[in-house]
């Protein structure tokens, strides 16, 4: 069965830091693109950052550029997204996903979903 898993979200404070991790299972990443997408209370799903299968080319969000890093390690199989600097904007569920052919800020062009993780930043 082919999956991806989330780990690493929580409740931090305004200025704080996450390390999200998004871990393949029944496939191998190496091959693949691999997105991180976020979506909040109300609002649609959005994509935060995307990283190709090299490691490297990345692209982020206007909203977490210069905030958040992606990265990989393809030895573990895992993908991770480092979020400095967090603001109460930022709480939502995230979501890693790979990719079908290439990196998109549009759901539609991923087809393997994790659940997601919930980051809440709040004081």
């Amino acid at each position: 069965q082919l999956q991806l898993v989330e780990s690493g979200g929580g409740l931090v404070q305004p200025g704080g830091s996450l390390r999200l991790s998004c871990a393949a299972s029944g496939f191998t990443l190496d091959y693949y693109a691999i997105g991180w997408f976020r979506q909040a209370p109300g609002k649609e799903r959005e994509g935060v950052s995307c990283i190709n299968s090299s490691g490297r080319s990345t692209n982020y969000a206007d909203s977490v550029e210069g905030r958040f890093t992606i990265s990989r390690d393809n030895a573990k199989n895992t993908v991770y997204l480092q979020m400095n600097s967090l603001k109460p904007e930022d709480t939502a569920i995230y979501y890693c996903a790979k990719v079908r052919y290439y990196c998109s800020g549009h759901p539609t062009a991923y087809d393997i979903w994790g659940q997601g993780t919930q980051v809440t930043v709040s004081s």
